[in-house]
């Protein structure tokens, strides 16, 4: 089925459940909900608004809500795990991966995941406890420590043996970790090398040294770097001893790189990447207000800058309907080099080296386009407003502003990720105070000097 055949699926079975919740049908509601894989589910709860969410949770088969969880958004699966009491936890948790149980423990107070910890057998508390050790965006609070390791010194037959022995594999296994008698890790065993090779083969004869080991403390965007660089499906994470602690696979990165694509494009607007859409008004008035406040502070800078020039404006109205063009130009010039700087610094491009490359580079295609939209924007005012020594201020000006832009473009997420400030949260604001204020400033101030 394709991506689209999908998608409309789903949103017919959104509609589906959206009828049978206005007329009550439970029974329908149900088998509609078992139908579903926990991932439509998951989508499918987080397209309802609260009150409907709450009335369709209990509904779902309470050994599917453990999976449920692990694929909803945050704040969605906060909000529907205070329903739950702790039975119901150590319920949903008891089958799920060691990766997801911790995710879903890291949003619950301490005493319940204490009672959540105790309710599990020594072995699997011991495994998770591990992932809990790390922070939620490390190599270590991603890993699953379900891994299958052998030793350099046996055959390919006993690895074999084992793997029969052992009936079923972690999901998303395509190699065995090849460790010395410490735990050390050494390399990997390819599943391909295992079922191709000849049995009589020693894994030492067999293993790669090609996956390197990712340390725990790694970020969890080194680790989607190194998994896109790599190609790979999974990959060992160590100690710093160099002891295999667990594995990294492809359905983890996949939600960092997810998250990273969202958190991006939502800080931008001071909303989080876990921003529920349905969340209570009282609960978005609260996170937006913050934003919209703090851009109401850049906003009176500006005010003030043409505050300074209100007499100018007076004598020259033209130069009114002409400021939101000054503005403009420099906001939407300022912005694409914003938005390639922050990608690039996503992606690991910048670096000490390159930046001043980079910072000449964007203020030659400032000046470029400047000189370019200068010409255009100074003809249509001289033919608007029939004066030559307009059109030559706003031409000046809009040169002037998409230079200021391409600095500010590059030097501001630069500075902000310096001091330990998120560039994609904070940087568009700083970024049309800059345009505003210089735009504003020249064209006014040339105004004020030459025109008035």
């Amino acid at each position: 089925m394709s991506e689209l055949d999908q998608n409309h699926t789903l949103n017919h079975s959104i509609t589906m459940l959206a009828d049978a919740l206005q007329s009550g049908r439970f029974v329908r509601m149900r088998r509609l909900l078992a139908s579903l894989h926990p991932a439509e589910t998951a989508h499918l709860l987080e397209s309802l608004p609260p009150n409907e969410r709450k009335i369709c949770w209990p509904l779902i088969n309470p050994d599917l809500r453990g999976e449920v969880l692990s694929y909803i958004g945050e704040e969605v699966r906060t909000d529907l795990m205070t329903e739950m009491d702790t039975a119901d936890l150590i319920n949903a948790t008891e089958d799920l991966d060691t990766d997801d149980i911790a995710d879903i423990l890291q949003d619950l107070p301490d005493h319940i995941v204490q009672e959540v910890l105790r309710a599990m057998d020594g072995q699997h508390r011991r495994r998770v406890e591990a992932v809990l050790a790390f922070e939620e965006d490390t190599a270590g609070g991603l890993m699953n420590t379900d891994v299958i390791t052998v030793r350099t010194d046996i055959t390919l037959e006993v690895v074999l043996r084992y793997l029969r022995m052992l009936g079923e594999l972690p999901e998303n296994t395509d190699s065995l970790y090849v460790v010395d008698h410490n735990d050390h890790y050494l390399g990997t065993l390819r599943l391909s090398q295992v079922v191709s090779r000849s049995r009589s083969l020693l894994v030492s004869e067999v293993m790669s040294h090609q996956v390197d080991p990712i340390p725990a403390n790694t970020s969890d965007r080194d680790v989607a770097r190194r998994f896109e660089k790599h190609d790979l499906i999974s990959a060992p994470v160590v100690d710093k001893d160099n002891h295999l602690l667990g594995r990294i696979t492809i359905d983890d990165v996949v939600d960092v790189i997810r998250d990273e694509a969202e958190h991006s494009m939502l800080s931008m607007a001071g909303l989080n990447e876990d921003e529920d859409t349905f969340a209570p008004v009282k609960r978005s008035v609260h996170r937006r207000s913050v934003w919209l406040g703090v851009n109401l502070i850049t906003a009176f800078l500006a005010a003030w800058v043409i505050g300074l020039f209100d007499t100018t404006i007076e004598k020259q109205v033209a130069l009114a309907i002409l400021m939101p063009i000054v503005a403009s130009m420099g906001g939407i010039a300022g912005s694409q080099t914003l938005t390639l700087v922050i990608r690039s610094m996503a992606l690991g491009q910048l670096n000490e080296k390159n930046q001043r490359w980079l910072l000449r580079k964007e203020m030659l295609v400032g000046a470029s386009n400047g000189v370019i939209w200068a010409i255009t924007i100074a003809i249509v005012t001289v033919i608007w407003f029939n004066n030559l020594s307009l059109g030559v201020l706003i031409g000046t000006a809009i040169i002037i502003n998409l230079i200021a832009a391409a600095l500010a473009g590059v030097t501001i997420p630069l500075a902000l990720k310096r001091v330990g400030i998120d560039p994609a949260l904070s940087g568009s604001v700083l970024l049309t105070t800059v345009t505003d204020v210089v735009g504003f400033m020249a064209f006014l101030g040339f105004a004020t000097l030459f025109i008035v």
